[in-house]
Parts: structure tokens; sequence; C-alpha cells
């Protein structure tokens, strides 16, 4: 019986102590602070272990297809560059501060297509990996598996080959091919980012925030368009004073001030 009480007792100071971490405020969750060695294990361990549970029964189609490949290609440069990076990329903005740092799957393996699928459709937990099948049909998330299946075996060229006709000649701004609104997200994919260019702020740093207009909806453009089409009130006084102008120019050529007397 002093066993089963010394136990009880136990796990009750386990619980209270784990309560008394939790609010305390001891634990750093910067993004900038490393994980401890036994933590990172622990957590990459758990999560290939759940990876590979949920994805065992998932039916992997035919993923050779050159069309579909290339429609990967499109989604990946669009959703995934800034993260897991392009060939012959070394880093980007946005993968520099993350933690942890999302794998660099132009220098990996091929990997496992079923759990790609669902590590992309599904993304993982406290990690920044969306889960985009919350936004893409099945079919386009298995066109961004077939893509992942060759990527590592591309060169530049051969990457910049599949990608480059598709990007969109007006904006040069990424395009998976498929009806998403993704923003801009050339500022967070480039290593070496420019200073500000084209009328954006500058934070007197040197980097390029990119255009975030697409990720907060439409309501910035609708304001813009508004503001466009609203004339201004120096235009509205610049037209009442050439109207007034044009009145006066007309009475004096019809003579009505003519007669020698003021009115």
């Amino acid at each position: 019986m002093r066993l089963f009480y010394g136990v009880v007792l136990a796990l009750l100071l386990l619980i209270a102590g784990g309560i008394a971490f939790i609010y305390s405020g001891f634990y750093n969750v910067a993004a900038s602070d490393p994980h401890a060695a036994l933590s990172q294990w622990a957590i990459h361990t758990t999560m290939r272990n759940s990876v590979e549970a949920r994805a065992d029964e998932i039916e992997v189609p035919k993923l050779d297809d050159q069309e579909m490949v290339a429609q990967g290609a499109r989604s990946y440069d669009a959703l995934c560059v800034a993260c897991h990076m392009k060939p012959g990329a070394e880093e980007t903005v946005l993968r520099a501060g993350l933690n942890p740092k999302p794998p660099a799957l132009p220098s990996g393996e091929t990997g496992n297509p079923a759990q790609q699928f669902w590590i992309v459709k599904h993304g993982i937990k406290m990690t920044g990996m969306p889960a985009w099948g919350e936004t893409h049909e099945d079919q386009e998330l298995w066109e961004m598996v077939a893509f992942l299946q060759k990527l590592p075996e591309l060169s530049e060229q051969q990457y910049t080959a599949l990608v480059e006709p598709q990007k969109m000649a007006s904006s040069g701004q990424a395009d998976d091919g498929h009806d998403h609104e993704h923003g801009d997200m050339s500022s967070m994919m480039g290593s070496s980012p420019s200073k500000g260019s084209g009328g954006q702020a500058d934070d007197g740093h040197d980097h390029e925030h990119g255009d975030m207009s697409a990720m907060m909806g439409s309501s910035a453009t609708k304001k813009e368009e508004a503001s466009a089409d609203e004339p201004s009130s120096a235009a509205m006084a610049s037209e009442d004073d050439e109207e007034e102008a044009r009145k006066d120019n007309a009475k004096s050529e019809d003579g009505h001030y003519d007669d020698g007397h003021s009115h």
C-alpha cells in the first residue's frame, strides 16, 4: 500500500511540476533559440513515425507523366521554393529564420511518395509546413509529389526549363497553373535581395519585403481603384476655374458688357 501511495504522490508532483513549468515562462519559444539535441531527436522521431503510420495505406498513382511533373514544378515554384529551395540556390530569406529548418529538397533523397503526399496534404504542426490539402485538390498535390520524385536529379538549367515557360510574362510572378492566389514570394525566395525600389517602403536594411497584397485579400486593391477613379479636389477646382473662364469669354464675345455700364 505504501508503494501505491508513493507512486500516486510522485505522479501528482510530476503533474504539479509540469503545470508550474508551463506557467513559469521558463522555456524559450524563440525560433532563434535552437532545440536541445534530445528535444530535436524526440520531435523528429515522433513526426517520422506519425507520418509513416498514416501514409501506410495511401495508394500511389502513376507519377511519371511528363505533363504531371511539369504541372507539379509550377506548383512547387509558386508554393515551396521559399522554404525548400530550388537547384542552384544556397539560402532564402524566409528559410534562414525558420526553426526547425525545412529540408532542402533538391539536395535530398527522392523520398517515399505516399509519405510526401500525406505531408503536403496535411502539413506538420509547429513547423510552418502548411496543409495544402485545405486549398488544393488531391490531383494537384499528386502533381507536386510527381515533381518531388524528379527534383533531386534536376540541374539548375533543367529546373528553369520546367518552370520558366510557365511564369507570368508581365509580372514575373510564379504561376502554378491553378486558380489559386499565392502572392509575390520573390522577396522571401531571394538569397541576396536588393534595397527597396519601385516606390516600396525601405526600412534602412538590405531586405525587400515584397508585395503582400495577395495574402491580405482584395480590400487594398479595391481602395486603390476607388482612389484612382475619384477625382481630386484640386482637379475639381481646376475644372471649375476653366468653366468660369469659358463663361466670361462667351459674355465678352456677345457684347453684353460693351454698353458702357457696369453690372
